[in-house]
């Protein structure tokens, strides 16, 4: 049996379907697609599959019958039938035990097989890299983390990011004897390494790896994977980086912002605030950012520019910013808070928060990134009083729009960015 990756990237085929109307649920994000990135709803073989996987993995350890999956898909029993079996036949799903039913012999129940499937998310950041392997279930399995400088070239950093990579993914089997698939797809004999290198210096990870997504400050290219001017590193403009990663991993790779990766996997995962229909998360960390999230969907613009925050002008006269203006937020809110004057950085942070509310009238801000996490209660409760204010002078009668800290710590990129991955495959990106 191939890699899962593979089977994740092959045609769709229409067996499945039975003539029964394709069903959508509500999508977290935008495609996923071009080239080598490859996490489409092709997923497995169908989007109903996608659809079926998600409603797996959304019952947990209790499971839920063929019946309920009927119901919950308007597809026919036939046609859940054959998918489910195939899920099975991967190790995607298993029997979670019965259930009693109102009529008739109990129901079987399935649940998803988290340890079936994996992925790798890694942030890039301008001076750190972090990289996880998370399980279907999104539960992070190994981590490496270390520090890096983004301007030391792209040969420097492109091997700490694949060599973080091939380590957390040996890591996954170290012991384990279990076989393992090469990047190109081809067997490798039963007890060999996760953590092996295949010929041409690709991956050889586990059957079970989807791919690797990679999230990194922008400005950049999320449909082609290419960079464009990284603020405070040019020299990465028109840097395919994609493309370059899956030559030397050998599976698929998916690029995007790194709050656009953090906002995808909140949203995913329905933590309190995330839940809501529309959010901005706000990055402060090595620079300043948002991930928005509108409708329940990511939105990343049409050429990947939308959350740009940082580099909204509310000082006409203010410091030159590494991207050019004057007056930038980012610029403001880092000096602020570089000199101790952590009350004066949540301000600022907060003046940009309201132009935002203001233009989107989102329901919640998120706030995250390693800046926040040394002072979370003077950011929360300085950008809140901000908010509060605004809302009292424009008399709507509401509470100001609450802001909380975004759950998940300082790991919140890496693991948006396995789920640039695994969200399509649980039909949680567009078609």
């Amino acid at each position: 049996m191939p890699p899962l990756w593979q089977q994740c990237c092959g045609s769709a085929s229409g067996g499945d379907n039975g003539g029964v109307k394709r069903v959508r649920t509500a999508t977290t994000a935008g495609p996923v697609s071009g080239g080598a990135a490859g996490a489409n709803l092709g997923a497995l073989r169908s989007h109903n599959t996608a659809v079926v996987l998600g409603l797996l993995r959304d019952a947990g350890a209790e499971g839920i019958s063929r019946l309920e999956l009927a119901e919950r898909t308007g597809l026919t029993p036939q046609a859940v039938s054959k998918i489910t079996a195939r899920l099975r036949a991967r190790g995607l799903a298993a029997e979670a035990g019965r259930r009693a039913s109102t009529g008739g012999k109990p129901r079987t129940v399935l649940r998803l097989v988290p340890e079936a499937g994996h992925a790798v998310g890694v942030h890039l950041d301008r001076d750190e890299l972090r990289v996880v392997l998370v399980d279907l279930d999104g539960a992070v399995v190994g981590e490496r983390r270390g520090e890096l400088d983004l301007g030391a070239g792209a040969e420097a950093v492109l091997g700490a990011v694949c060599a973080a990579v091939r380590g957390v993914v040996g890591e996954l089997g170290a012991g384990a004897g279990a076989g393992v698939g090469t990047g190109a797809g081809a067997g490798v004999d039963a007890g060999v390494g996760l953590g092996a290198v295949a010929r041409g210096g690709g991956l050889a990870g586990p059957g079970s790896l989807v791919g690797v997504g990679v999230a990194l400050p922008g400005p950049l290219d999320h449909e082609r994977g290419v960079l464009h001017r990284v603020t405070g590193f040019p020299e990465w403009d028109g840097f395919p980086l994609r493309d370059a990663l899956a030559e030397r991993l050998g599976v698929p790779v998916v690029v995007d912002k790194d709050t656009n990766a953090a906002a995808l996997g909140l949203a995913v995962g329905g933590e309190e605030g995330a839940s809501a229909r529309s959010f901005a998360y706000l990055h402060l960390g090595t620079g300043l950012g948002a991930g928005l999230v509108i409708d329940g969907s990511v939105h990343r613009g049409a050429r990947t520019g939308a959350g740009e925050f940082g580099h909204q002008v509310i000082q006409l006269d203010g410091p030159l910013c590494e991207c050019g203006n004057r007056g930038c937020v980012e610029v403001l809110c880092l000096a602020a808070a570089a000199r101790g004057e952590v009350g004066e950085a949540a301000r600022v942070l907060g003046v940009a928060a309201g132009n935002l509310v203001g233009l989107l009238d989102i329901d919640v801000v998120l706030l995250g990134g390693r800046t926040v996490a040394g002072a979370p209660e003077t950011y929360v409760s300085g950008v809140g009083e901000v908010l509060g204010a605004r809302a009292r002078r424009e008399g709507t009668g509401g509470d100001a729009v609450p802001v909380r800290v975004a759950p998940r710590g300082e790991r919140i990129v890496a693991e948006g960015a396995a789920q640039l991955l695994l969200a399509p495959l649980f039909g949680r990106g567009d078609d």
